[in-house]
């Protein structure tokens, strides 16, 4: 984890406040547009936000939380009772939504989904790459900044995805917004890249027990199947990190050695890889080195 303090809290509209968390000890972890962070908060919490500043800024890490009062709590208590000043521990960056070189690019952003966009914007219109911005929702957070930044590249309004579609046929389209929204542009972009603040809920089969084999000490606990592996791991003293507990985050990732892995989550784990947080096993078996 790293230290920093919250040098300043912007309202940047009404639901949505700008973070500056600046670097305790020195400059901070380095990181590329897409990548997000964990932030603990003092009611013992740990939420995950994009990082929407400049990747060439290591001296401090720019958030923004929407305000949302049927939340679990994380952005309650940013909004009514985090100040400047409070010493905050973050995570080192991590990053499931990459910007691929590529010589255009198309944009689509809903409300708070701006926040991995804009440091991709700005990447982007840096390696002198074709780039339109398209920005949709109720509050628009950060949209003065952006067109003034980028003047007539950015879109503002609800977007006809067919047509942009025909006036982009070959690009890289990257999308991050509500739930409707992405599918709306995965139906209409073949190869859209996207990123989900919340899983997809998808029906599975039935949970059924299996068995992990620790690695790194021989033991092997047994998962029933009204347990999570991770909750497995963590009950047989073999705890993993984790903050989510969706399959969005990243957190709790471990790599596996052998056996067949479920795949539940909505990262696209990479092979030899799996969260434990959602993810099962479709073999009755599997060795993880934890």
């Amino acid at each position: 984890m790293q230290k920093t303090i919250l040098e300043r809290v912007e309202h940047v509209t009404g639901d949505v406040v700008s973070l500056l968390l600046r670097g305790d000890e020195g400059p901070l972890a380095p990181w590329e547009p897409g990548a997000h962070i964990d932030l603990e908060l003092p009611n013992w919490l740990t939420r995950q936000y994009s990082l929407c500043g400049d990747p060439g800024d290591l001296s401090a890490y720019r958030i923004a939380v929407r305000h949302d009062p049927l939340s679990r709590g994380g952005s309650e208590y940013v909004h009514l009772f985090l100040r400047p000043g409070r010493t905050l521990s973050v995570s080192l960056p991590r990053n499931h939504f990459p910007l691929r070189p590529a010589p255009e690019y198309l944009f689509l952003a809903g409300g708070i989904g701006i926040t991995p966009i804009m440091p991709m914007v700005r990447a982007a219109v840096e390696s002198g790459a074709a780039v339109t911005l398209v920005y949709t929702g109720r509050s628009l957070p950060f949209a003065a900044e952006l067109v003034a930044t980028y003047g007539d590249r950015v879109r503002l309004g609800r977007p006809d995805l067919a047509a942009l579609a025909a006036e982009f046929p070959a690009v890289e389209v990257y999308c991050c917004g509500p739930e409707p929204m992405l599918a709306a542009a995965e139906a209409v972009f073949p190869g859209v890249h996207t990123e989900r603040f919340q899983p997809v809920r998808r029906t599975f089969g039935p949970d059924t027990p299996f068995e992990v084999v620790c690695a790194r000490s021989g033991q092997t606990i047994q998962v029933p199947a009204d347990e999570s592996l991770l909750d497995a791991l963590n009950h047989a003293g073999r705890p993993v990190p984790s903050a989510c507990r969706e399959g969005v985050c990243g957190s709790c990732e471990v790599p596996v050695l052998a056996g067949e892995p479920e795949h539940r989550d909505d990262i696209g784990a990479a092979a030899g890889r799996m969260y434990p947080c959602v993810s099962r096993a479709s073999s009755p078996r599997l060795v993880l080195d934890v």
